[in-house]
């Protein structure tokens, strides 16, 4: 096991200030909270299959049974994906993380206790409209917005803590990285609020919102600005750079 550390044993000497303006705080490595936070993502996709339930059908209703039960082959793949997505975002933040300290526990507790809930609302809103009962379907939208929402703010607290903690992150992470990540993280705040309100009129406007914020927030798990696109946007520069400095050498 290793041990914690005080920030001053791990201080990078590009960075040394004096001692007053560095706060003595004990930090761990993120061994423990990634393995935990792994385990805690992996029985929630494990448990969602426990919603797909097996149909009892007399003989030659099988097929029909199965065809029933569309809604919940919906919901889980719904929610597998968001929670891999989850998986996703959770393992691009914290392998620019050095070290953890109190507040980023919590603010990672907090992460997986919401992330936990979205296979819940996800059922629920897959049932409500293969019932077609508008009043059902309006309330499970409003669910569904609250829980996702309050995980987005969760990512947002996550991304703050690590804004304002920047003796936490590997010393190759720019600076403004997760100042900025808080952008994305409250954009998924904003979206799930108003798509909770629209809801109760248009609920099917609140569903393209929750069907177009999972694809997002795959596509730029990487960060805001670093998206595949960005990255091989750069590796293009970089490349074309290189070249031209090696034919005004040549």
């Amino acid at each position: 096991m290793k041990k914690a550390n005080t920030l001053s044993d791990i201080r990078h000497p590009v960075a040394a200030v004096e001692e007053s303006q560095w706060p003595q705080v004990r930090l761990s490595d993120t061994d423990r909270l990634e393995t935990f936070s792994d385990s805690v993502l992996a029985i929630t996709i494990t448990l969602l299959v426990a919603e797909i339930i097996r149909p009892e059908h007399l003989p030659g209703q099988l097929l029909n049974k199965l065809i029933e039960q569309w809604a919940s082959y919906i919901a889980f793949l719904a929610s597998f994906s968001y929670t891999g997505v989850i998986w996703l975002n959770h393992r691009a933040v914290f392998a620019r993380v050095r070290y953890c300290d109190r507040g980023l526990h919590l603010a990672n507790l907090f992460l997986l206790l919401t992330s936990g809930l979205i296979p819940f609302p996800t059922a629920i809103l897959s049932s409500s409209i293969q019932t077609g009962n508008d009043f059902d379907a309006r309330i499970a939208v409003v669910l569904y917005a609250a829980v996702a929402g309050s995980m987005c703010l969760a990512w947002f607290i996550l991304f703050h803590v690590l804004a304002i903690h920047p003796w936490l992150v590997e010393d190759q992470v720019s600076p403004d990285f997760f100042p900025k990540e808080r952008f994305r993280a409250m954009l998924g705040v904003v979206s799930y609020t108003v798509a909770g309100v629209a809801g109760l009129s248009t609920p099917k406007l609140a569903l393209v919102i929750f069907l177009a914020l999972p694809v997002f927030y795959g596509i730029t798990s990487e960060g805001l600005t670093e998206t595949r696109i960005r990255l091989q946007f750069g590796r293009s520069q970089r490349d074309a750079a290189a070249n031209h400095d090696g034919d005004r050498a040549g």
